[in-house]
């Protein structure tokens, strides 16, 4: 198994021990100091699945959260900003890489329940990457994602989630040898919601603000569709470790990581940024979606401009 990053504790970590990072990503003229760089590797291309594997106990409204943003991806709403627009940004990673490349097509592909726990309620990154591969193996993205009453090695200590890559299956569009992809994401609303779900429960550490109201009425889900997204970005653009990523390939700061806390314009440690609000529930977000949902999406680098992108 290879897993090329972490996506690390979002407030304990990334908010927080980058905190002079977010602000200058987000305010000043320090954003085109970033040494982004595209390291030679291949991205993902072509029409892959995503497929989706529920280990644990999730409601039926909880797992259309997560399909309805994935779907989101790749239909445009007549509401913006959307969650296409968002995805769309990821073009230009495609562009600048200057190689022949086809595009990219992400589609929701199938879902596999695991509501018994089959291999328990504590879990190794081993044990991810076993689940990992009861989803369809071939030109697809496999995301497990672990209830709130899972443990999993690392989770809530240093990381809200995981991608990597496992042989098995046909090969990845621009890999030279046979690999899926895959990403992890945990629940973190009864274990580490202030860590792992900012803006929508208070922080443990650092400034203290009140928590946003959550778009979908669900504090761990809304927070593990935040994780999803960043995953998702960084899993396309540095699927194998040798794509766009910024600092050390241990511990990259990458599509979406590299603009840690940062959700709208005007953001600061320990502020979102000016995002959009129901007028009815309340709730902030920055995206919609199909089926009339909304998302709190994060700010993606813009490799073009050599800073971070928001929506709002």
């Amino acid at each position: 198994m290879a897993a090329f990053a972490i996506l690390k504790l979002v407030l304990v970590i990334s908010l927080f021990h980058f905190s002079s990072a977010a602000r200058n990503l987000a305010e000043t003229s320090d954003q085109n100091q970033m040494q982004f760089q595209y390291h030679n590797g291949p991205l993902l291309t072509g029409k892959l699945s995503v497929n989706l594997i529920w280990y644990g106990r999730f409601t039926p409204s909880q797992r259309a959260i997560v399909s309805d943003f994935l779907t989101s991806l790749s239909k445009p709403t007549a509401d913006q900003p959307s969650v296409a627009t968002w995805w769309k940004s990821i073009e230009k990673y495609y562009h600048l890489s200057k190689k022949p490349t086809s595009s990219l097509a992400l589609s929701l592909g199938t879902q596999v329940l695991d509501e018994n726990y089959s291999l328990g309620k504590s879990l190794t990154s081993r044990q991810i990457q076993q689940l990992a591969s009861k989803g369809a193996q071939n030109y697809g993205i496999n995301v497990v994602l672990t209830s709130s009453d899972v443990l999993v090695d690392g989770f809530c200590m240093n990381s809200c989630g995981t991608h990597g890559s496992s042989n098995g299956g046909s090969q990845i569009r621009g890999s030279k040898t046979n690999k899926f992809a895959y990403i992890w994401v945990g629940n973190s609303e009864t274990q580490c919601p202030g860590q792992c779900a900012w803006p929508f429960h208070q922080p443990i550490y650092g400034p203290q603000s009140p928590p946003l109201v959550t778009p979908n009425n669900d504090v761990g889900l809304d927070g593990m569709v935040i994780n999803l997204a960043s995953l998702l970005a960084g899993t396309v653009t540095n699927p194998f470790g040798n794509g766009y990523f910024q600092g050390p390939k241990d511990a990259p700061l990458e599509a979406s990581s590299a603009c840690p806390g940062v959700y709208g314009k005007g953001s600061y440690p320990g502020y979102a940024g000016d995002l959009l609000v129901d007028p009815t529930t309340g709730a902030s977000y920055n995206a919609h979606g199909s089926n009339g949902k909304k998302y709190l999406l994060p700010a993606l680098y813009d490799p073009s401009t050599s800073a971070c992108s928001t929506l709002v």
